[in-house]
């Protein structure tokens, strides 16, 4: 195997090309397989990273594969393909103002930048944040916002980012836009910015910073260049804990808020269009479900279909006769008013705190 440890800081070298999966447990499998001395573990698990990255790139047309560094490969492993994506506009319901706003001020720039090539106040934004309470669709919007785009999305994960290794993790920042550039038009997705670009604080740690400076450094490279089709969106539910310098690098915001009573009829309408109901008042479930949100109206009609599971097992014979009825029965109004109740209930008692004993 070529590979040599030098000095106190065990830096590594390879003949090959070194490609690391998008999990925790890939990583601390090859860097066990290294530090084991274990030949075939090692190379086997570095031939697995290089596979999927080299696998996914071919699947979007990607054809200079070789000419990617060792660090691009690594962030490849990111990428999802957009037209793979099971999510599209038809699928978001409730947010029909916010979606247009989207498709006129980000989709039409990337699909059509021929009409907009003689402005520079009509390109794409370099950087739009979604944020509001969970579960309110703002992942949802994002790959949606990719498919109907046409790009390469990538998907970062922050644990891709972080190496023990000196230096390391600046490469690999700096590899993320050097990727995005070679493959764009590309949207770079960031889930939960808050907790990877918070506000910066002398308590930081130096690799930390130096993390978070190397990546707003390239990220102003694709501010400058006005012919550069690469976008970062971001997406968190506190964007009060996200560094100044992000936002202003953020100039497109969106509000994903808790959908009102017209917004969750619609949500509602949209959840059960395919399901077997029977007489169901939109209207009045749309009052029942005051402040809940799209996850919560998800929740609440999976757990009113569960109840049709339910009675369906009570009714038959424990030696399930055949002679019993063989579908399920259609959801109804009180399927949904229980499901409503309970969820209230629960989240009632997680808002509530319950004082515990110190003896």
């Amino acid at each position: 195997m070529a590979c040599k440890r030098n000095g106190p800081h065990q830096e590594r070298e390879t003949t090959g090309q070194r490609a690391i999966i998008n999990t925790e447990a890939f990583e601390i499998s090859l860097k066990k397989a290294w530090e084991d001395d274990d030949e075939e573990e090692f190379l086997l698990m570095l031939f697995l990273g290089c596979t999927k990255a080299q696998k996914m790139l071919h699947q979007l047309g990607v054809d200079n594969v070789k000419e990617l560094s060792e660090y691009e490969l690594c962030i490849a492993s990111n990428l999802v393909d957009p037209k793979s994506m099971d999510v599209s506009w038809e699928n978001i319901g409730g947010l029909d103002d916010v979606i247009q706003e989207i498709k006129e001020m980000v989709i039409l720039p990337f699909k059509r930048a021929d009409l907009f090539r003689h402005s520079t106040l009509l390109q794409p934004p370099k950087g739009v944040l979604l944020h509001g309470p969970p579960g309110c669709g703002k992942t949802m919007i994002a790959k949606a916002a990719a498919k109907a785009a046409g790009a390469r999305f990538i998907n970062l994960q922050v644990s891709t980012l972080v190496d023990k290794w000196y230096g390391e993790s600046q490469k690999r920042a700096e590899a993320v836009f050097s990727l995005a550039v070679k493959l764009q038009p590309t949207i770079i997705f960031i889930d939960e910015i808050d907790s990877f670009l918070r506000s910066r604080t002398s308590t930081d740690h130096e690799a930390t910073a130096m993390i978070k400076t190397q990546f707003m450094s390239f990220w102003d490279g694709l501010l400058t260049d006005p012919n550069c089709h690469v976008m970062v969106m971001g997406a968190t539910n506190r964007p009060q804990d996200v560094d100044a310098a992000i936002l202003r690098r953020m100039p497109s915001m969106f509000h994903i808020g808790v959908p009102g009573r017209l917004q969750r009829k619609a949500i509602l309408e949209l959840i059960l269009q395919d399901e077997k109901v029977e007489n169901l008042n939109y209207d009045h479930l749309a009052e029942l479900t005051e402040g809940f949100s799209g996850s919560d109206l998800h929740e609440v009609c999976r757990a009113a279909a569960v109840r049709t599971v339910h009675d369906f097992f009570s009714q038959a014979s424990e030696s399930f006769d055949e002679s019993g009825s063989d579908e399920l029965r259609s959801l109804t109004m009180d399927d949904l008013e229980t499901a409503i109740l309970r969820l209230k209930e629960t989240k009632s008692i997680a808002r509530t705190s319950v004082p515990f004993p110190l003896d």
